[in-house]
């Protein structure tokens, strides 16, 4: 029987060396991944072929890796070889930035030949060294190697790791200068396997990348779809299971925005435990080199007539507070207050000046071609970059959006309508501008009645944004209503406002709602005790303070200033004190940042979630409503 079981293996290693199989004998410290990585496979590749591997995994453990699918071919590497320096004194304005650009080398080539510039701002008459280098090309032949893949039309980097089997993070580590957005005909490096073991992706497909500690539970609330959906997806699921990195595909339709939920408010007090000090940069656009500080009355004038800086100056003053407010709590923070001016350039400079490398997180720039290049800038780094008043044209995977989605807000509106039991009735009145997105709101609500604004008799073209008073009899009974207005026309916001509050009698209960409260509601002829008797209902990334909850903080500001806070103190507040409260809680604000936690300060709250294809957004929205001229929450 031995000699027969003998027979067996040997035939079976036979039939394994045959079909180019290897033997790897595990080592202390190694793991599935670093193996895979040495022979150039995927870890899904090794669970095929040892099952086992997934409960018992250890030192001297003998594994049967396929052999790599890689080409061994030459490839062609350019090295920078060093040949000497430069010398330079620089010159008044002159900047890193402008001297690499001047002299074709990085930032960083200067620094490394310049070691005080680590630590030290360059200053005119200082003498550096420039070095020079030589491009030398030679060929390589390696046991595993890549080959150049062009990137097709609406291909993106999630699409491309899951077509060649890889994580972003191994895409990245191959294509170290690859552009954050990639675009069709880049070329990049890619593991060299056959055409035809390629996987191929339905256009009506997208790709998730899977986040550190997430399970097939956190999976099913986030994108909606079980396990055994994602695994039919993805079969290589059932032998590997969920890995952090891994490419999932899943369908177009499936968001993360589907999985917006109910979270209850974490109290972050309770978790304090890294006390290092934080280091912080506020990047805002004072723009003080217009403001003449010898002149109290000029100076005055200036933040009067500018609504910008009135509100930069004000997020400035609940900045502090929020330090303050920390060092209560044993948080100690080294802030730096960097004036942006509201300009590019000066940005870049700041960049240029400043080594932010050590820093745990940067708020702003608020102008948006300022915030996507201290952005780029501070990716490679992992530097969290906070856009706090406005909201990036990209999220970069190292940027956290503090303003939520209009889609997530609209979401909010209609799921409070949808989850209130005892409304009777939905009407949508909508202006002509608003039609596609109405006609989706009622999809929403089937049962709904939607009524558009009269056009202009002779023009047919053109929107009157009138409703008549015949259009909204006999429309609502006994019972609760919901009328949704969804227009930003003021007259016509108006008109409806009044006549609703004439259809307020007997047992009629009419609570007026919009997805998008926007200017026109705020007109000169809107009546606030017209949208008060309507309880009138709307999502905001904010709501007023309430002085019996955050008596401390109001009356912290009222005795410095004599007046009540504004919403922009109030949000310098609540951001500045809680990325503090997230960094003492964890290492970093990326280990902070689970869609779990969800907190409140003054006037704002956030929840965090890593998007599909970028950085963390903020989910935490509210759904406010007017009750007796003051604007509350409506879920309290």
């Amino acid at each position: 029987m031995k000699n027969i079981l003998t027979i067996i293996l040997i035939a079976f290693t036979i039939g394994l060396s045959a079909q180019n199989y290897v033997e790897h004998t595990v080592k202390s410290g190694e793991t599935i991944e670093s193996i895979a990585k040495e022979y150039l496979v995927t870890p899904f590749d090794i669970y095929a072929l040892n099952p086992d591997a997934k409960r018992k995994f250890s030192p001297n453990t003998i594994l049967i890796i396929p052999k790599s699918k890689i080409k061994n071919e030459p490839i062609v590497q350019d090295k920078k070889e060093l040949i000497d320096y430069r010398n330079h004194k620089v010159k008044r304005k002159e900047t890193l930035y402008g001297l690499s650009k001047k002299y074709n080398v990085s930032e960083e080539d200067i620094k490394k030949a310049n070691r005080f510039l680590y630590s030290e701002n360059l200053k005119k008459g200082d003498r550096i060294k420039i070095p020079r280098f030589r491009i030398v090309t030679s060929k390589q032949t390696l046991n595993n190697t890549v080959k150049k893949y062009t990137v097709l039309p609406k291909e993106g980097k999630w699409g491309i790791a899951y077509k060649f089997g890889i994580t972003v993070a191994e895409l990245e580590a191959l294509n170290p200068n690859m552009n954050e957005v990639i675009q069709p005909g880049d070329i990049l490096n890619m593991p060299n396997i056959k055409a035809q073991e390629e996987k191929t992706v339905a256009p009506t497909f997208g790709f998730y990348e899977v986040l550190p500690k997430e399970t097939f539970y956190s999976l099913k609330g986030k994108l909606n779809l079980t396990q055994e959906q994602l695994e039919q997806l993805n079969p290589d699921l059932k032998a590997s299971g969920l890995k952090a990195g891994m490419v999932l595909k899943v369908p177009e339709t499936a968001n993360a925005i589907s999985g917006l939920k109910m979270v209850e408010t974490t109290n972050l007090k309770r978790s304090l435990s890294n006390f290092k000090t934080k280091k912080i940069a506020l990047m805002m656009p004072y723009q003080l080199h217009r403001i003449d500080v010898d002149s109290v009355e000029e100076a005055k004038d200036r933040i009067k007539n500018s609504k910008r800086l009135s509100a930069v100056l004000d997020f400035h003053i609940g900045f502090m507070m929020a330090l303050d407010s920390a060092k209560q709590l044993g948080i100690s923070t080294d802030a730096k207050v960097l004036d942006t001016r509201y300009h590019v350039a000066t940005t870049g400079k700041l960049l240029d000046e400043n080594d932010f490398s050590d820093y745990d997180a940067v708020i702003g720039p608020m102008e948006e071609k300022s915030f996507d290049r201290v952005a780029i800038a501070l990716k490679n780094d992992r530097i969290p970059v906070l856009a706090a008043m406005t909201k990036p044209r990209q999220v970069y995977s190292n940027v956290f959006q503090t303003v939520p989605e209009d889609k997530l807000l609209r979401k909010a509106m209609i799921d409070f309508v949808k989850a209130d039991s005892l409304k009777t009735k939905v009407v949508i009145i909508s202006d002509h501008a608003n039609r596609t997105s109405s006609e989706a709101l009622q999809k929403a609500f089937p049962d709904s009645e939607l009524i558009f604004s009269r056009k202009n008799k002779k023009n047919k073209t053109k929107d009157d944004y009138v409703v008549y008073q015949a259009d909204l009899q006999n429309l609502f009974s006994s019972g609760k209503s919901y009328v949704f207005l969804e227009t930003n026309n003021n007259a016509m916001i108006s008109s409806v406002v009044s006549m609703l509050n004439g259809l307020l009698v007997n047992r009629t209960e009419i609570i007026l709602a919009t997805t998008d409260k926007n200017r026109g509601f705020e007109g000169k002829d809107i009546d606030n005790n017209n949208l008060s008797n309507l309880q009138f209902h709307y999502p905001s990334i904010n709501k007023d303070f309430d002085e019996t909850k955050t008596k401390g903080f109001v009356d912290a500001y009222k005795k410095e200033y004599g007046v009540s806070p504004s919403k922009y103190v109030s949000r310098g507040f609540d951001i500045t004190l809680d990325l503090l409260m997230r960094l003492a809680s964890a290492e970093t604000l990326f280990d902070a940042a689970s869609d779990t936690i969800e907190t409140e300060y003054i006037e704002n709250k956030f929840r965090y979630n890593k998007d599909l294809f970028g950085g963390y957004m903020n989910q935490a929205v509210y759904v406010v409503k007017f009750d007796d001229l003051r604007i509350v929450n409506a879920n309290e």
